[in-house]
């Protein structure tokens, strides 16, 4: 790693992770804006950029063992207002000496000489330095005694999955949040052969997963607008619309754009519908990539309205995301449980909202990338009893590739610990709902 003008190698790269961290503990930023800001202001080259990001990353996604590792060492934690970002750097120590493998004495010396640079932290040098020496001979026995899956699964979350899912599935599902996930790619043309990249691998039509990506720009078919990034669990919830080749399609909450470049690519008249503009701005770029078009709107969609009734309408809800906690481990430490009654109640708003907007006959899609059973099931389940003139119609294991994906209830439930031995997948919930043709009589 280079320098970057300083005379301990990695050291600026180590100081953008402990801002990232601190970032995201302290101040609860999210940790893609935490990154996006720590190396716009650091100017680090790639590699030193990448070892910040993988500091960071796995110090969140491994940070309940982190915690509970350092207070066995220190069971009394210095005050934040005395110590600054002292448990921060104990924590990346800790990451880089248990979990990235770094050399024992690159590490300790590292956090030592962060430490020198807070004038807060300075004063617990000697702290920092004994309980890394620690950490380095007797770190790897306790961190073999722990229970990974419960330890980095806050205490909201935790009771939560084992009620709805078990204990052994509870389990899988908080162990595949430890693996740093593949990258996936969904393909414009589904059956198009001339994508070749190499190390690719397909996981049903259209769908390509890459374990080592490199540079997404100097991937083949990036320039030409052959593929666009979405994890393979998150294309499902459009195949439950069929053939939509020529008909229009309300997206909303549209943003970051993956279904709407999914519908347009079908031939779909896609009217995507996002309340943020500089997120639907991201997606213009995105689609003008694929040179793909879509009607793009800016607004609230519990107040908008189209001119007319859509015969297909994709509702991609706001949610508490569990299901990505694998590709955010920053999720599990920002959010709580009082966080679900917020989205509950804007989900159920927002569905009543497009209801409105789906034709007679139409058909009404409801998805959230979540694990939680009251933004899926249960909230579809409640929307249903206020809406008599909407029924569900069940996913078939042909239309999302393997029955396992199906509930009991006939929706789409995909967990991330689905296909572990091809890399898993994002946690998603989908519905797809069929307005009746006229309103039943009471």
């Amino acid at each position: 790693m280079s320098a970057a003008g300083n005379a301990q190698p990695g050291l600026p790269a180590r100081k953008a992770a402990l801002q990232i961290l601190s970032d995201v503990l302290r101040k609860k930023r999210p940790l893609d804006a935490a990154i996006a800001d720590a190396l716009s202001k650091s100017n680090l080259a790639p590699r030193d950029a990448g070892f910040a990001r993988l500091i960071a990353a796995t110090s969140l996604r491994r940070f309940g063992q982190l915690e509970a590792l350092i207070r066995v060492f220190v069971p009394k934690a210095p005050q934040p207002h005395k110590a600054g970002p002292t448990l921060e750097i104990l924590i990346a120590g800790a990451c880089e000496l248990l979990f990235l493998n770094v050399a024992p004495h690159a590490a300790v010396d590292a956090a030592n000489r962060l430490a020198q640079t807070d004038s807060k932290s300075v004063h617990f040098k000697a702290l920092i330095n004994a309980v890394l020496r620690r950490v380095t001979r007797e770190g790897a026995a306790v961190i073999a005694s722990q229970d990974e899956a419960v330890l980095n699964t806050p205490d909201w979350l935790w009771p939560r999955w084992v009620e709805h899912y078990g204990q052994e599935t509870a389990r899988a599902i908080a162990t595949a949040h430890l693996q740093i996930p593949p990258l996936d790619l969904m393909l414009k043309a589904e059956n198009n052969p001339s994508t070749d990249i190499e190390g690719m691998m397909s996981l049903a039509p259209g769908r390509l997963r890459l374990t080592q990506a490199g540079r997404i720009e100097e991937l083949s078919g990036y320039n030409e607008g052959e593929w666009w990034i979405q994890d393979f669990a998150a294309t499902l919830p459009v195949r439950l619309f069929g053939d939509v080749a020529g008909k229009r399609v309300i997206d909303l909450c549209a943003a970051p754009g993956g279904k709407s470049a999914q519908l347009a690519a079908q031939g779909a008249f896609v009217t995507a519908v996002d309340v943020a503009f500089e997120r639907l701005a991201t997606v213009r770029e995105n689609l003008q990539r694929l040179n793909l078009s879509a009607e793009l709107v800016t607004g609230d969609a519990r107040d908008w309205r189209p001119t007319e009734p859509a015969p297909f309408v994709l509702l991609d809800a706001p949610c508490m995301a569990t299901g990505t906690i694998r590709r955010h481990p920053d999720l599990p430490w920002l959010k709580s449980a009082a966080d679900l009654q917020i989205t509950e109640t804007l989900q159920a708003e927002l569905l009543d909202a497009a209801a409105e907007m789906t034709a007679p006959s139409g058909t009404l899609v409801y998805a959230v990338c979540s694990l939680e059973p009251e933004e899926g099931e249960q909230q579809v389940d409640a929307f249903l009893r206020r809406n008599a003139d909407f029924a569900r119609n069940p996913v078939t294991a042909t239309e999302v590739f393997d029955p396992a994906f199906v509930s009991a209830k006939g929706d789409l439930t995909t967990l991330p610990c689905f296909w572990a031995e091809k890399g898993g997948m994002d946690g998603f919930y989908a519905a797809r709902l069929i307005r009746h043709s006229s309103r039943p009589s009471a």
